[in-house]
């Protein structure tokens, strides 16, 4: 990201002025709609506009006369480095997480690394999945008996995903027998969370429509930062992780089930 703040905002053309506002809700963690008018010289209606724009793409989140950071831009990590990360501890869960699936069942599998392979392991059975990653629709869109269906909305670059209001509102179109999800992070306290607002959100509303509730994460997720939480003990079912994960006594005192893959 460029550096702004020796430089004038005024004249500014659309693209240049999304960055700047990046930045500075990225430095800043919260701005006024007022402090960005004066700072970049346009209307209070294209700010506005700007915001609306930039929350859609996952970047802020909108307050009532301002906006605050949607995410840890320093914590994210693309999802193209994130696939080989631990990948025979993340085969493993998706092989155990294949087992909870049956013929027939409607299911919705997240965006994020691990859920993409969940994705590759299931693509030879008779079910539906509900997506809004572009990666678990790679995964799926030829497989022969699987019906595919996607929530669209929002494309967000890093992720892959499609993300926002109205993905959330197309969730009321589906009953979802099974969802699984990903995490960037979870802790001893059994809260799990995410590295951005916006997708922490559907995650949440995944979770709330549907009758069984998976969460998927590696060891290595545990007791790492995560910037959005997005469930707690009693708002899921079962935790998927790896066999290098030595909290399963801690979690199990939360009332959490946790299946050693």
């Amino acid at each position: 990201m460029k550096k702004y703040e020796e430089r004038a905002y005024h004249g500014m053309g659309r693209n240049t002025r999304h960055e700047g506002i990046i930045h500075l809700v990225s430095k800043m963690r919260e701005v006024s709609v007022q402090y960005l008018v004066e700072r970049f010289g346009v209307s209070e209606a294209t700010i506005r506009k700007d915001l609306t724009f930039l929350e859609e793409m996952g970047y802020l989140v909108r307050t009532h006369g301002g906006a605050v950071l949607a995410e840890d831009r320093n914590q994210e990590i693309p999802l193209s480095q994130r696939e080989q990360r631990n990948l025979p501890e993340k085969l493993a869960i998706v092989r155990k997480a294949r087992e909870f699936i049956h013929e027939g069942d409607t299911i919705f599998i997240d965006s994020g690394s691990t859920c993409r392979l969940l994705a590759r392991e299931v693509r030879d059975m008779t079910i539906r999945v509900i997506c809004h990653s572009l990666g678990v629709y790679e995964e799926l869109k030829s497989a022969p008996t699987l019906s595919l269906f996607a929530l669209g909305g929002s494309y967000r670059k890093d992720a892959e995903s499609f993300i926002g209001p109205m993905a959330v509102d197309n969730l009321k179109y589906f009953q979802i027998q099974t969802c699984f999800i990903g995490a960037a992070s979870f802790n001893d306290k059994g809260i799990f969370a995410a590295q951005n607002i916006i997708e922490a959100q559907l995650k949440a509303e995944v979770l709330k429509v549907s009758q069984r509730r998976i969460i998927l994460a590696d060891h290595t997720k545990y007791n790492t930062f995560g910037f959005s939480v997005f469930a707690r003990p009693g708002e899921f079912d079962i935790l998927i992780t790896d066999r290098g994960f030595g909290g399963k006594d801690t979690l199990g005192g939360l009332g959490i089930e946790v299946v050693m893959a």
